[in-house]
C-alpha cells in the first residue's frame, strides 16, 4: 500500500499551487494532510473514488487535518478523548482490518518556547494513545511532528538547540515514543543519510540552500517495520513550505 503525508500550510493556497496534480499523480491509498486552515464547507475538491475525513480547529484559519482514503475504514475518530487536546483539529484516526492509520499535526512549542509545557503534556497523552492502539493492531502514524529528532535531521543543529522543534525536551519525547515499540520508517531504511529535509523556512532563501528540517514522518509499529518497501521524501514537490513524504508498505 502507498500512503502520503503533507503539511500543506493552507489547503486552499496549496490547491492553487498544484496540489491536485500531485494528488492525482501519486495515487495513494491514503493521502493525509495537515495545517489545512479550513472550516467545514470552505473548499470543494474533486476526488473521485475517495472518502474524506476532516478534523477542524475551533479557531478559524488555524491547524486542521484531513485524510483522503480510497477504502472506507471500519471506524473514524477525530481528535483525542481529552478535550484539552481536541479543540485544534490535530488528529484523525482511521481503523482498518489489520492496522490503524493516524494522521497528526503536533502542536508547535512556539517562539520562546511559550507552549512547551502544553507540548510536553500532549506528547505524553498522545504516546499513551498510540500505545493503546498498538495493543490491538499495528499503527501507522504520519504527519508533522514538529521535531527534528537527531542532529542529522536539520541543517544547523548547533544554533537551534534551544529553539522550538529541536529542544532536548521535544527530542526526548520522540525517543520515548520510539522506545515503546515504534520505528521512524525513514531512519530504519536510511539511518545515516544527511541533507534530506521536509520543511524549509520561507526566510533566508532556505529551500534553495537546502537549510531545512526533517519534521514530517511515518512512524510505524516495530512489528511491521520489515514490511516497509521504501520511504521517499519528495523535496522537489512545491506548493508549501513542507514537502510530501511517501511510504510504500505491504499490509
Amino acid at each position: 500500500m502507498k500512503f502520503v503525508t503533507w503539511n500543506v500550510n493552507g489547503l486552499r493556497a496549496c490547491v492553487n499551487k498544484g496540489f491536485m496534480d500531485f494528488f492525482n499523480e501519486i495515487d495513494a491509498d491514503i493521502f493525509a494532510v495537515q495545517e489545512t486552515k479550513l472550516q467545514e464547507g470552505q473548499i470543494e475538491l474533486e476526488m473521485e473514488n475517495h472518502h474524506d475525513y476532516w478534523d477542524y480547529a475551533e479557531k478559524k484559519g488555524y491547524s486542521g487535518t484531513a485524510c483522503f482514503a480510497k477504502n472506507e475504514p471500519i471506524s473514524v475518530k477525530y481528535g483525542l478523548d481529552d478535550e484539552k487536546f481536541s479543540k485544534e483539529g490535530r488528529v484523525v484516526t482511521l481503523e482498518y482490518d489489520n492496522f490503524y492509520f493516524v494522521n497528526v499535526y503536533t502542536p508547535n512549542s512556539q517562539n520562546e518556547l511559550k507552549r512547551l509545557d502544553y507540548r510536553m503534556e500532549w506528547e505524553d497523552y498522545f504516546t499513551d494513545y498510540l500505545c493503546e492502539l498498538d495493543k490491538k493492531k499495528p499503527v501507522i502514524l504520519c504527519g508533522d511532528l514538529n521535531v527534528a529528532h537527531t542532529e542529522i535531521d536539520l541543517k544547523n543543529p548547533k544554533t537551534n538547540k534551544k529553539n522550538a522543534g529541536f529542544t532536548i525536551e521535544e527530542r526526548d519525547k520522540m525517543t520515548a515514543l520510539l522506545s515503546k515499540g515504534f520505528v521512524d520508517s525513514y531512519r530504519y531504511l536510511y539511518p545515516d543519510t544527511t541533507g534530506v529535509y521536509t520543511w524549509w523556512s520561507y526566510r533566508f532563501n532556505a529551500r534553495n540552500n537546502n537549510a531545512g528540517w526533517r519534521i514530517d514522518y511515518f512512524i510505524v509499529s516495530d512489528r511491521i517495520k520489515d514490511k516497509i518497501n521504501d520511504v521517499k521524501i519528495c523535496s522537489d514537490v512545491m506548493g508549501s513550505d513542507h514537502c510530501p513524504v511517501l511510504i510504500d508498505i505491504d499490509l
